[in-house]
């Protein structure tokens, strides 16, 4: 029997005093950010979560791939909300996965208020981490924060209007200078690093300290040193940081930083790392901040990230040992984002379509086989000529195809594309529109796999999938205005002759979970 962490979580709201103005918060156990969820590849985690809310309630973890059992990942297509006064038990086993996550709320918008907190996936003891174990480590939640409360922020998008400016950078759900982290000289330390906000890239940088970037979102990538990290709305990473030995070095103060991209209005988060009686105050020069508008050198960064193919990721055989690169594609799909008008408000769409809820979540229609839920082949899977509509967007997959998909982006804002259930290979990525002549340039080797990736402004991104987890799966933009207004789909994965949920085997897809919870046409 696998073994197994459990947790119980509180979720309430708090006045808290953040960059200087109240706000209400959402607390996790009376903490923001939320406690850390702690686990090891293999582990059966037990989540009761109590909602304490005036609201219903869900909670996602984003990355992790809820294996064959969709059931739990708490994404509206797919539950029923917790309702206020409530509590439901996520129950889900962490399998084949290590790395660095975080979780969050998914409804109405509760993100922008808080409940969200790091995940961290420890590797099995038989299974060797692919660099000296650390001496220590910390969770670093980053993010843009805004005044204004969550609730006034949906009103605002419900009415047509864009989210404006946040109004600062937070650390672990503190202001400038607030939040520190103690180093010991000579040690090294572990930085598991995630953009939990809701619009905003960030640039993350540490004074006089390089970083060894070692993992990102399960997948330990090809050591590179940096001096800073663009990390992009929804992705974690990894570093190692090495602490100062030498007698003046050791004895300071230092600024970690993490500045707005690609942004009208440049912002910073400051946190400190502080060594043993060293001022609080740093000194000294601080490194600089790439150029706000340079996409090109953030293109060159993350093509430079490339999977590190001698090493074990939750297994002892390499993560080269699957050769994406040879696998036939079964089939080619193209996303792309666009924005519509209706009735003078703004929607965003994939492919002409925005998304809209039905009443009973995706995947209780689909397993109670209601009818008129699911329209098939309603959503086109290649950008449409047609006028912009509204639509619950599913795209059926036949289970273990492997596909290639194009991420398009012809807007002047970036984007931030995540998959839930799923690691995907990013094998290409360039400026203007994709065509077929592309894949000869495409990484068929030691492309990273994650599951969150960015498509810069007139850009393109394609990867490549496995589809190899059997569910009803969240396709989304990261970006909080974006994924409320209608840009995201679902994935439908099933095998042949798998139409009737009473044919699929347990070996396939996890059964329908006791104590699912109830809602619309499902009562």
């Amino acid at each position: 029997m696998a073994p197994s962490v459990s947790y119980e979580w509180v979720v309430s709201y708090s006045e808290r005093s953040i960059l200087g103005a109240n706000k209400q918060v959402i607390l996790i156990n009376d903490m923001f950010p939320g406690p850390i969820l702690k686990a090891t590849a293999g582990d059966v985690v037990n989540v009761n979560i109590f909602n304490h809310l005036t609201e219903p309630f869900l909670m996602t973890w984003n990355g992790l791939q809820m294996r064959k059992n969709s059931w739990q990942d708490g994404v509206r297509g797919t539950n029923c909300p917790i309702l206020p006064g409530t509590n439901w038990t996520y129950r889900f086993q962490i399998k084949d996965q290590i790395g660095s996550y975080f979780y969050f709320p998914t409804l109405l918008f509760q993100k922008a208020a808080g409940g969200y907190g790091s995940i961290r996936v420890y590797s099995p003891e038989l299974v060797p981490v692919p660099f000296p174990r650390p001496d220590g480590e910390f969770d670093i939640l980053i993010g843009d924060w805004f005044y204004t409360d969550y609730r006034g922020m949906r009103a605002s998008l419900d009415n047509g209007l864009s989210l404006a400016t946040p109004d600062g950078i937070l650390f672990n759900g503190h202001g400038p200078e607030e939040a520190f982290f103690a180093f010991q000289p000579g040690k090294t330390y572990r930085l598991r690093i995630s953009n939990v906000g809701l619009k905003t890239s960030l640039n993350f940088r540490i004074q006089d300290h390089d970083m060894l970037l070692v993992e990102t979102e399960g997948s330990y990538v090809q050591k590179r040193t940096l001096s800073n990290l663009d990390i992009h709305v929804g992705q974690s990473y990894s570093v190692l940081v090495t602490a100062k030995t030498d007698p003046i070095g050791s004895h300071r103060s230092y600024y970690i930083f993490a500045s707005t991209r690609f942004s009208n209005s440049y912002m910073t988060g400051l946190a400190l790392i502080r060594y043993p009686n060293s001022p609080v105050d740093p000194v000294g020069p601080v490194p600089a901040a790439p150029e706000s508008w340079d996409y090109a050198s953030s293109v060159r960064q993350t093509l430079s990230i490339r999977e590190d193919l001698a090493v074990g990721a939750a297994r002892p055989n390499p993560q080269g040992s699957y050769h994406y690169g040879r696998v036939n594609v079964s089939r080619t799909i193209i996303l792309q984002n666009d924005v519509m008008s209706s009735s003078n408000r703004l929607r965003y769409t994939v492919n002409g379509v925005s998304f809209v809820f039905p009443e009973t979540p995706l995947k209780l229609a689909d397993h109670f086989q209601l009818k008129n839920t699911i329209v098939p082949n309603m959503f086109p899977t290649y950008p449409s000529n047609k006028t912009p509509r509204f639509g619950t967007s599913v795209v059926d997959i036949r289970y273990r195809d492997f596909v290639h998909i194009v991420f398009e982006n012809p807007l002047d804002e970036s984007q931030s594309w995540h998959i839930d259930g799923y690691n995907f290979w990013v094998v290409g990525m360039g400026f203007g529109g994709w065509s077929e002549s592309k894949r000869a340039g495409y990484n068929l080797v030691d492309a990273v796999s994650r599951s969150t990736i960015q498509v810069f402004p007139y850009s393109w991104v394609a990867i490549l999938i496995a589809m190899d987890n059997q569910g009803m799966w969240n396709v989304r933009s990261q970006k909080a205005e974006q994924w409320y207004l209608g840009e995201e789909l679902y994935f439908r994965v099933k095998g042949d002759g798998q139409e009737d949920p009473w044919n699929i085997p347990t070996r396939d897809e996890s059964p329908i979970p006791e104590n699912f919870l109830r809602c619309g046409r499902v009562l």
